[in-house]
């Protein structure tokens, strides 16, 4: 059962961070207009600065999904729950960092302010599976450490 397990949790790690990848590198210009939805504050070089960072945030995302694939296809590779339990925390620290990044501007969101919308589209998709992964991943170390 072990076995299944981890192998749908680095999966979806996978899929999600090659996801993240494909918004942050490939299609950088369209997150920089997420990040930044009002069309009059574009026009400046940080805004361009923003959106020519997203290479930098979408390399890491590559890294990160490509580790989960070698993980899918190397479930022989560790001996021990603990050495498991390790890569689903460093896992869920990536997706929590993500989901607690978004905390501020959510609640800034709640009074009607903030920069960018967290509740609504891509974002609150972001939000909701940064969150659902984070837990999956915490979730599922423990399991193996108890």
């Amino acid at each position: 059962m072990q076995d299944w397990m981890l192998t749908a949790i680095f999966l979806a790690n996978a899929i999600w961070f090659a996801m993240a990848f494909n918004a942050f590198y490939l299609r950088r210009k369209v997150f920089g207009k997420v990040m930044v939805p009002v069309r009059e504050d574009r026009q400046n070089s940080a805004y361009d600065a923003l959106v020519e960072s997203g290479r930098f945030m979408g390399g890491f995302n590559l890294a990160l999904s490509a580790l989960n694939v070698m993980l899918v296809f190397n479930l022989g590779g560790f001996e021990t729950s603990s050495q498991w339990a390790v890569l689903l925390v460093f896992n869920a620290l990536a997706h929590g960092s993500q989901f607690a990044g978004n905390i501020p501007m959510a609640l800034q969101n709640r009074r009607g302010e903030g920069l960018w919308p967290v509740f609504k589209g891509v974002m609150l998709l972001i939000f909701v599976l940064d969150f659902t992964l984070m837990i999956a991943n915490g979730a599922l170390a423990v399991v193996l450490l108890v």
